[in-house]
């Protein structure tokens, strides 16, 4: 909004869009790369709750928490070379996106309380509001997108 006040224009609040709040990491698959990026998914959800003043429970926070070690350890596990985390916020979203050098796309499993494992997509489906998978140049992204309730 803008006042005009004696042929000068004052900005009396937010006309203009607000970017997303972003941050990237990128890992080695390393030894301790999955709790670095858990705890850089940590700092970028205080992050968001300061500067977006986003309202989310814990919660909220250990389901972010849970898909990005979700799809890290996805990435660790099944790509021979480094990964790169994306985090992408307002307040009324978090995108995880974790890109990976194999084209490999993700399966997903039925449900099977029996199965040992691989149920990592299947957890993260069941937080996420819109999880995609895509091949990209240099193999693939999988992105996760989990929403604010609203309050």
């Amino acid at each position: 909004m803008i006042k005009h006040l004696g042929g000068a224009a004052i900005p009396t609040g937010f006309d203009v869009p607000v970017e997303p709040l972003r941050r990237a990491a990128h890992y080695t698959g390393e030894a301790g790369s999955i709790a670095e990026a858990r705890d850089f998914a940590a700092h970028f959800v205080d992050q968001l709750r300061t500067e977006w003043c986003a309202r989310m429970d814990d919660r909220f926070s250990d389901d972010v928490m849970l898909v990005v070690s979700e799809l890290i350890t996805n990435a660790d596990r099944h790509s021979n070379g480094p990964y790169i985390l994306e985090l992408e916020g307002t307040d009324t979203s978090v995108t995880v996106a974790v890109y990976d050098s194999s084209d490999a796309l993700p399966l997903r499993f039925p449900k099977d309380p029996r199965r040992i494992g691989r149920h990592g997509l299947e957890i993260v489906h069941a937080l996420a509001a819109e999880v995609t998978a895509e091949r990209i140049p240099v193999g693939k992204r999988v992105r996760a997108v989990l929403g604010l309730a609203a309050g």
